[in-house]
């Protein structure tokens, strides 16, 4: 029985996806590692490194589906790495041209080229992700961009806001991590490729050469030094990853305290038995937002992880490496886990704007208690303003009248406001601000692609 939801056949689908597993399974893994034997052997042939019948050998003969994964893993297990033994069965699958495999390279060479290999795919998940949230969460925005309901701030009615300005509010954070990506692609998506201690000195003269011919060969980026050590790129992306699930995490707390019964404003999509309870049939409860909640807690350890597996040893590290075989593969499913729930759970998002209406007069008007004081300030000054509009706050909040009724009854109100300015100005709806145009300059500044 697996012992991680990751791979447990009944949560696997809960917190990832099958497309981003496929990316990073032991048989992608295997096929990326004998796809960079294959790669360094062909342009080794090219170059005259290694005898041109060789390489042609070696592309012709080297298979990954015909890896016996048992002795791979048992040989792995001794070796404590697993490109030696990958190394020994490509070997004897190609024949006396196999002796030309892994030429110059060593372990760490094959295996972190292969992680770079996969985390392009995966990154093109991502991508893939990102822009399908960027488009449901535009259309929120525009939907719901006159909106009214309560804007809180320490989980109290603070001014009026719209709907689509929430919205517009979170697509910002997808459009910046869209952006985001594009600019870390450069300094993650390069190869690896230094021989025993990064110097490429068993290949002569010509290590730059095939360093060169292999990356371009892979199309991926090249470094002008090893970077062996330097693990910067790979803790880049996971940190990143760590933005995308915490912005997935904020957008899912709010959802769940729309959701709860005392604020009833939003509802994730409405599947029969979603979100069912054991014992209590009325429940409806958060699934996809307490996923991708999770999922925004877990990523963050795994960005410390690849923080830590930064401080490695002098030229090849000794354990602080292996912590990335963990943290970057799991970031990247949890993440693509949390991005599926999100396309879900906003895609088909129910939104109640009746109760947010409701909820925003829930107060009697205190919600614009600003407006009154900016509309008394003119006449008597700001600080008495703001002083006046309390007491009167106060007073409505005791005895639970609406803040308008309490405003015609005290003089120094009703001096400078009669009474149909008093309800102007505590109509939540007269006081969104710039808020709905804030959704449209959102909206006209779309993700364009990397320039």
């Amino acid at each position: 029985m697996p012992i991680s939801v990751l791979e447990s056949a009944l949560f696997k689908d809960m917190f990832g996806t099958a497309a981003m597993r496929a990316v990073f399974d032991d048989a992608a893994t295997v096929r990326r590692y004998v796809e960079t034997e294959v790669a360094l052997a062909r342009v080794q042939g090219r170059l005259g490194v290694i005898p041109p019948e060789a390489a042609g050998a070696i592309e012709a003969r080297a298979d990954a589906a015909a890896i016996d994964m048992d002795e791979l893993r048992i040989d792995t297990e001794i070796v404590g790495y697993p490109i030696l033994p990958l190394v020994h069965q490509l070997s004897r699958m190609c024949g006396a041209e196999g002796e030309y495999l892994h030429w110059g390279a060593t372990t760490q060479d094959i295996m972190d080229t292969a992680t770079v290999l996969q985390v392009r795919d995966a990154l093109e998940i991502i991508d893939a992700d990102l822009a399908a949230l960027d488009g449901i969460l535009d259309n929120l925005a525009l939907r719901y961009r006159d909106a009214p309901m309560a804007g809180r701030t320490h989980l109290q009615h603070a001014l009026p806001i719209t709907f689509g300005y929430k919205a517009a509010v979170w697509l910002l954070m997808v459009r910046r991590h869209r952006e985001r990506l594009a600019q870390l692609r450069p300094r993650v998506l390069i190869g690896q490729f230094g021989g025993a201690a990064g110097t490429l000195a068993s290949l002569g003269g010509q290590g730059l050469e095939v360093h060169a011919a292999l990356m371009q060969e892979l199309d991926l980026g090249a470094t002008p030094i090893t970077w062996h050590v330097a693990r910067d790129g790979l803790a880049e992306t996971v940190q990143f990853l760590a933005l995308v699930a915490g912005s997935l995490g904020k957008i899912a707390v709010d959802i769940m305290l729309m959701m709860t019964n005392e604020l009833g404003e939003a509802f994730e999509p409405f599947v029969k038995g979603r979100g069912a309870s054991s014992t209590m049939p009325q429940k409806r409860n958060p699934i996809s937002c307490e996923l991708m909640w999770s999922a925004s807690k877990t990523v963050r350890q795994h960005a410390g992880l690849a923080l830590d597996a930064m401080l490695q040893d002098f030229e090849r590290a000794t354990g602080p490496w292996h912590v990335e075989w963990s943290a970057v593969p799991e970031a990247f499913v949890l993440t693509a886990g949390a991005l599926h729930q999100a396309r879900f759970m906003l895609g088909g998002l129910e939104v109640d704007t009746d109760r947010m209406a409701r909820n925003l007069d829930l107060s009697g008007g205190l919600i614009v208690a600003e407006a009154v004081m900016m509309g008394l300030a003119p006449h008597i000054g700001r600080q008495t303003a703001h002083d006046v509009v309390y007491d009167a706050c106060r007073s409505a909040a005791v005895s639970r009248r609406r803040l308008a009724d309490v405003l015609k009854e005290d003089p120094r109100v009703t001096q400078r406001l009669d009474g149909a300015a008093i309800e102007r100005l505590c109509d939540p709806g007269n006081y969104l601000g710039a808020a709905p145009d804030m959704v449209d300059r959102m909206r006209a500044r779309p993700y364009t692609g990397p320039a």
